[in-house]
């Protein structure tokens, strides 16, 4: 299968968040402290009983935070935005954030990006679009000065995270209660990956 990766502009977000974004959650990293935190922490990886769907889009639904209403939110001119076509679909994404004041995630340094979003609709994943996404958001970064990428994700995305340690990924921090303030998610831990440029 030929895929495209073309970069589209902030007012095509509405075609972009089309791509849905949900997965299977059948495993979890339970964060484990060693020493009471002294030592370390350990990930564990542990099934999860019942399995689960996890939806990003559902979670933000119409909300002011999904990909559409980003440029209200932000200001994005500084952003790279993706799409994965193949047979003339929208099949994947990627958005980075760079530069940009009031993304905490880019800890106030001008040479970091952050890939602030990936998708790949369900049916297209394990055949390599997330690869070259990922690929194309670090050139980009790249291509912007940045020494570092960073990438945000959960202790309940076994697969995400597998995902970024084969790209290159290291893991930097694990926050065992950045979520806290979050009902919904509280449970999860927030894992943060970096890619050196």
């Amino acid at each position: 299968m030929s895929v495209e990766i073309a970069r589209i502009g902030a007012d095509q977000l509405c075609r972009y968040q089309r791509v849905p974004i949900h997965f299977r959650v059948d495993s979890q990293l339970r964060v484990e402290p060693l020493e009471g935190g002294l030592g370390g922490l350990r990930l564990v990886e542990e099934r999860v009983d019942p399995p689960y769907v996890k939806d990003y889009d559902a979670v933000l639904g119409g909300s002011d935070e999904s990909p559409a209403h980003w440029p209200e939110l932000f200001n994005v001119s500084r952003w790279g935005f993706f799409l994965a076509i193949a047979r003339g679909q929208d099949i994947g994404g990627a958005a980075v954030a760079f530069d940009t004041p009031g993304v905490n995630m880019l800890e106030a340094r001008s040479d970091l990006a952050v890939l602030w979003d990936i998708r790949v609709h369900p049916d297209e994943r394990r055949h390599g679009i997330g690869s070259l996404l990922f690929q194309g958001a670090a050139d980009w970064a790249r291509l912007q000065g940045c020494r570092q990428l960073k990438v945000e994700t959960q202790n309940v995305n076994v697969r995400a995270c597998r995902f970024y340690a084969r790209q290159g990924c290291h893991l930097g921090s694990i926050h065992r209660y950045g979520y806290a303030g979050c009902p919904d998610v509280a449970h999860e831990a927030m894992l943060l990956w970096y890619l050196d440029l």
